[in-house]
């Protein structure tokens, strides 16, 4: 007589076994309706599962928080069927599901194009209308084995060769004939995925390593429901539409190429937005007193090994040789930092020692991560550090805090969330050690009256920290600001100070970064803004039209004048309609548009728009000018009031 129980508390008892179908149809149609997937005692269970001994049932409907991890699973699996349907020579590597989506990698001779995309997509859509039932079976690794050896699934015999205990039956899905490992719970039947879009294709290495052969993978999306995939959609559309990629190649910022790969090449006017917000940053080091340094790009490798750098970050450090001594190309500044606190003997009373860097870093990221200026090999870090003792702690916490908001308070972010990542499992130093570094930074956020959320065992092995991101107007999460305590690498690289009491002491090192990489908070910005950047930053901040032949040489007189102004100032002279130059102007985001002819040369004033379309009519030149200098010297986010 096998009890029934279900997750809502109740339960039923049977005298005898019971497929699940005749359970299910106890239960009222409303609820019958919405289920997508059924768990027994915490496994998959399909319709004609038998109940044979006490059990507990969940019936997963479309709004349980796993439902959408269980939709796009079966849509991974049913896009790597289809794919075996269409080209039956192809190898499944992986499929498995993402934030989002899904993935399937596939070893394809074919260059899978995005017409085949559209005929993929087309014949899901035929199997979902089938509506065939997902079963779940456990099979013998030597039966399992066998199977993906006669469809010639190499990659999935590589997997489960890699199982050690080969006593245990190994858990397989079944979509019609083909045949799939266990990635989790799925859909009892297909109808449930039918919300879905393939989107991408891309590339990847066999289990993320260059040396095994390319792969191509496909992006998809799946959702519970019309109205959420369509809303997804069209979140990437206006995802698509701010790209900083498409936005810096037309507005001529930078660009990238293969025999540079990961690296930047930045173009006259994306050089101006690098160099004005690092102005910006540079102002605000002289206002919180820090002390502006320059470290070598190339350190002995011998340095990054005494570190810990070495043993943690090898296989992300470029490293080159000369005269049979091996170097490493920096991937951050805190060594350098180190050496030059080292090279002067220091006093408590120089602490603190607050050291910046505008530092050229340079990682060796999967290239299958490059993406823009947001993932790159070499970008320019804004991080400090500072050397300090244990009762200089908390005050120097707190002015990086208030140094952080400072900068921050300039970019128009709708939200600030805040995180403090306490210590891992595999640490050093003492407990009690711990318990007052975490209390320091925990105070420090609540005097200065921050609401933060704890990250358990998230801190480094060396020390805890507050991480700061940014919340976009398309709620995305960026992750920049740090403040990060550390007790270890002034003991590896043998800094110190003198104390009162005239003892060495190793200092506290503050790891601080407020934009983090400079490139990356470029392309941050320019999805923010679309491509509407602030004046202050807008590589030409005023662009001057002339009507007709009449106007050019006072159009030429109004661009000297700007110019001297300090005004970022350009010209159009050419013999086009106005209505033309004007749109072609406003779609290179120009922030302000002069017009000048015949009635402006008379009146000797200007007509003024914004890159928004608002007309502030005839303006005296020399009030534009005032009010512009006023804009892009209090840095305003928002253009002159209208």
């Amino acid at each position: 007589m096998p009890v029934i129980r279900f997750c809502d508390g109740s339960q039923q008892v049977y005298e005898h076994s019971v497929p699940l179908i005749e359970i299910i149809k106890n239960k009222k149609p409303s609820i019958i309706k919405s289920i997508i997937a059924i768990s027994v005692n915490n496994n998959f269970s399909d319709l004609h599962t038998v109940i044979k001994k006490d059990s507990t049932i969940e019936f997963i409907h479309r709004k349980h928080h796993n439902a959408l991890n269980i939709i796009r699973r079966s849509c991974a699996q049913l896009l790597s069927y289809t794919i075996k349907n269409m080209w039956p020579i192809s190898k499944i590597a992986e499929s498995n599901i993402f934030r989002n989506g899904f993935y399937c990698d596939v070893d394809l001779e074919k260059k899978i194009s995005i017409q085949d995309l559209v005929l993929l997509e087309n014949n899901m859509n035929a199997f979902i209308r089938k509506e065939y039932d997902i079963l779940n079976k456990k099979v013998s690794f030597s039966e399992v084995l066998k199977i993906f050896e006669k469809y010639s699934e190499t990659y999935k015999a590589s997997l489960i060769n890699k199982i050690v205990d080969r006593k245990n039956n190994i858990s397989l899905y079944y979509h019609e004939s083909y045949v799939d490992l266990d990635i989790g719970m799925q859909v009892f039947n297909i109808k449930f995925c039918k919300y879905f879009k393939l989107q991408k294709i891309g590339g990847v290495y066999w289990k993320g390593d260059n040396k095994n052969k390319m792969l191509q993978r496909i992006y998809g999306t799946a959702w519970s429901n019309k109205e959420e995939l369509d809303k997804h959609l069209n979140y990437l559309t206006e995802l698509e539409k701010r790209d900083h990629r498409k936005i810096g190649k037309f507005l001529e910022l930078y660009h990238m190429q293969e025999e540079s790969p990961g690296m930047i090449f930045w173009h006259h006017n994306g050089w101006i937005i690098f160099n004005e917000l690092q102005n910006f940053v540079r102002e605000k080091l002289k206002e919180y007193q820090y002390k502006e340094v320059k470290t070598p790009l190339l350190i002995d490798k011998l340095m990054w090994k005494e570190s810990g750098h070495w043993d943690n970050y090898k296989n992300a450090i470029f490293t080159t040789l000369s005269e049979h001594r091996e170097y490493c190309i920096k991937p951050m500044n805190c060594p350098g930092h180190v050496q030059i606190f080292n090279n002067i003997l220091k006093s408590y009373r120089d602490l603190p020692v607050r050291m910046a860097e505008f530092g050229s870093c340079h990682r060796n990221e999967p290239s299958g991560s490059l993406h823009g200026l947001m993932r790159v090999r070499n970008f320019t870090q804004d991080d400090a550090h500072i050397f300090c003792s244990s009762e200089q702690v908390r005050p120097e916490i707190n002015n990086c805090i208030k140094m952080i908001y400072d900068l921050y308070s300039t970019f128009n972010f709708k939200k600030i969330l805040v995180k403090l990542s306490t210590r891992p499992e595999k640490r050093i130093g003492s407990d009690s050690m711990w318990d007052q570094s975490e209390k320091d930074l925990s105070d420090m956020l609540i005097e200065n009256h921050l609401s933060f959320e704890y990250q358990l065992g998230e801190g480094a092995f060396y020390g805890p920290k507050i991480e700061f991101i940014l919340q976009d107007s398309l709620d995305r999460n960026w992750q920049c600001g740090t403040i990060q305590l550390d007790f270890y690498l002034s003991l590896r690289l043998n800094s110190f100070y003198i104390n009162e009491n005239n003892e060495r002491k190793a200092p506290i090192i503050i790891h601080r970064a407020i934009l983090g990489s400079i490139e990356r908070f470029i392309g941050i910005l320019i999805e923010e803004c679309s491509g509407n950047l602030p004046t202050w930053l807008s590589p030409i901040q005023v662009i001057i039209i002339s009507i007709s032949k009449i106007s050019i040489d006072y159009v030429k007189q109004l661009s000297k004048k700007i110019s001297d102004a300090n005004i970022r100032v350009e010209s159009d002279l050419r013999n086009e309609k106005i209505g033309f130059k004007i749109r072609e102007h406003t779609l290179r985001r120009i922030p302000y548009i002069v017009i000048c002819g015949e009635k402006e040369i008379e009146s000797k004033k200007i007509s003024v728009r914004n890159r928004n379309g608002y007309n502030f009519g005839m303006i005296d030149i020399n009030i534009f000018i005032e009010k512009l200098q006023k804009e892009i010297f209090m840095r305003n986010f928002f253009q002159m009031e209208e």
